[in-house]
């Protein structure tokens, strides 16, 4: 299953490399096991070991055995890590910061982002992207909604851009930006109330 090179970051071979390297790098302190990161991100086993073989070869992961199972995490004393780090997290990080510092918000019922980083996201050619432009869905509250918006901005050193809707506004799609969202490319990061099935 081979796909390939992403826009948002086209020197990678792959977006499964970049959403792996995404999800390692981003999360140091943390093992995953190959089932582990083959569901969290919905890649066949085999494609993903052959990426996690050229990732460690290239000394940007480590391996270790527990049983039989294989647990792999970033190699941090790699002197490619922290540059790369911050490569994969302008790329393909977003969605993982969105989803960390929008997560524990009360009152969403979901948050997507939309605009040219998921076009990108998606293969659509184009500039990088200059922001992030995010729509949460549901009633959070103002502050805790931009205190998470300035975290996420800090963290990825892009702009963070959220527009809130209501569900009401969402299922009706008479605002004309949710009719425009619901016809583009978005990148789903919190769905808490299963919006996605019914998009």
């Amino acid at each position: 299953m081979r796909s390939e090179a992403p826009p948002l970051l086209p020197v990678l071979r792959s977006r499964h490399q970049g959403e792996l390297l995404a999800v390692l790098l981003l999360h140091p302190d943390r093992e995953y096991t190959l089932s582990d990161l083959s569901r969290r991100l919905n890649v066949p086993l085999s494609t993903l070991q052959g990426e996690i073989n050229r990732l460690i070869d290239a000394r940007l992961l480590r391996q270790r055995y527990l049983g039989k199972a294989r647990i792999l995490g970033a190699e941090p004393a790699s002197r490619y890590t922290r540059p790369l780090t911050e490569l994969v997290t302008l790329a393909f990080g977003p969605q993982l910061v969105v989803e960390e510092e929008f997560g524990s918000a009360a009152g969403l019922d979901a948050v997507l982002i939309f605009g040219s980083w998921a076009a990108r996201y998606h293969g659509e050619a184009g500039p990088p992207p200059n922001d992030l432009d995010l729509l949460v869905i549901g009633q959070p509250g103002r502050t805790q909604l931009y205190e998470a918006a300035d975290r996420a901005e800090r963290r990825l050193d892009l702009p963070i851009n959220p527009t809130v809707r209501s569900r009401r506004r969402w299922d009706a799609a008479a605002d004309p930006l949710v009719r425009q969202i619901k016809s583009s490319p978005v990148v789903w990061v919190l769905d808490r109330a299963n919006l996605q099935s019914a998009a």
